[in-house]
């Protein structure tokens, strides 16, 4: 493997490009009474569906629930696309937790263990958990699964030490769930939450590599960058290069794939961060439309989300996705 990249043999190079095939224009077809969502949906090949997942809040960020899909308007670089899928109820989820295990982590592992673990113990059993946690090489402590149960103690077995392997932590994340969405017959939201105190000191993964693999991916991610300790404010931290640097890749990726990017000056706030997100999940719309451009060129295709006749409901959802090339 050659610095900074992944995909420098062949095997790994052709593992990349069945990602980009397959999971960002997600090869779904769902069967149902219409895009309502009223029956259960199912899956039947041979139609491209792009996938949104789509929170809507009010003027005081609160969730809009209710919803219909009359409500809802689709844009695909400024082409409005008809509604083949909708769903307002809370479809299964596959979520994927990242846990920064470095040497910077030791003194407050066991509140950061914790507060996930209570994060995600609000899953159901029709639910999924992947844990991974992120060091010098990033590992899976737990496979994507049913076993909640087992996920949770991997999360209170998880020790610090070494460097930090943000980038690579995260590729393997979003590897992982799109190798495992190609093999799903179900339709099923995906989500990743990280969190990390932000500074990347290890990966050979670059940022532009996990930023197209997200891209691709329809996965919304969520980060949660905390700070460095008491001795080093968030302000100060800003100024660091290579920490600010990291935040704002973070940043990014939250915001192309419809997540968010909270900043946790102490360790006591994850408690309040993850309840936010965990809001967030249970409240999404989920969409799907076939594309009326059909060209598999690899070009980024930008996708924005309006909703009629209600002015103080604002939506969130991905940015867009990189279309497959043929």
């Amino acid at each position: 493997m050659t610095r900074r990249r992944v995909c420098s043999d062949a095997k790994s190079w052709r593992e990349v490009m069945a990602v980009k095939v397959a999971g960002l224009v997600v090869l779904l077809a769902m069967a149902t009474t219409g895009v309502r969502g009223q029956e259960s949906p199912t899956f039947k090949g041979g139609v491209d569906l792009v996938a949104l997942n789509v929170v809507v809040t009010n003027k005081q960020q609160q969730f809009v629930g209710g919803l219909t899909a009359e409500n809802f308007a689709v844009f695909e670089d400024g082409i409005r696309q008809d509604l083949s899928f909708f769903a307002a109820s809370e479809l299964p989820l596959d979520l994927a937790i990242l846990l920064d295990t470095s040497a910077s982590m030791v003194d407050r592992m066991t509140t950061a263990k914790q507060a996930a673990v209570n994060f995600v113990s609000g899953l159901r059993p029709i639910d999924r958990l992947l844990v991974i946690d992120i060091k010098d090489s990033s590992r899976i402590l737990a496979p994507l699964s049913h076993d909640l149960g087992g996920a949770r103690q991997a999360i209170l077995n998880a020790t610090a030490g070494g460097g930090t392997a943000l980038y690579n932590g995260l590729y393997l994340t979003l590897k992982e769930m799109a190798r495992d969405r190609r093999r799903a017959t179900d339709v099923r939201r995906q989500a990743l939450v990280l969190l990390s105190d932000g500074d990347d000191t290890s990966s050979l993964v670059a940022f532009d590599d996990v930023m197209e693999l997200a891209k691709e991916s329809g996965i919304s991610i969520y980060t949660i960058m905390l700070s460095s300790g008491p001795e080093s404010g968030y302000q100060d931290r800003r100024r660091h290069p290579s920490v600010s640097k990291s935040e704002y890749g973070m940043k990014s990726l939250a915001y192309e794939t419809g997540g968010r990017s909270y900043p946790a000056l102490d360790i006591a706030d994850l408690a309040g961060v993850y309840k936010t997100i965990w809001q967030e999940l249970t409240s999404q719309y989920a969409l799907g439309y076939t594309p009326t451009n059909r060209r598999r060129d690899g070009a980024y295709r930008r996708v924005s989300v309006r909703i009629l006749d209600r002015v103080d409901a604002q939506p969130r959802t991905r940015a867009g996705y990189l279309a497959p090339r043929s």
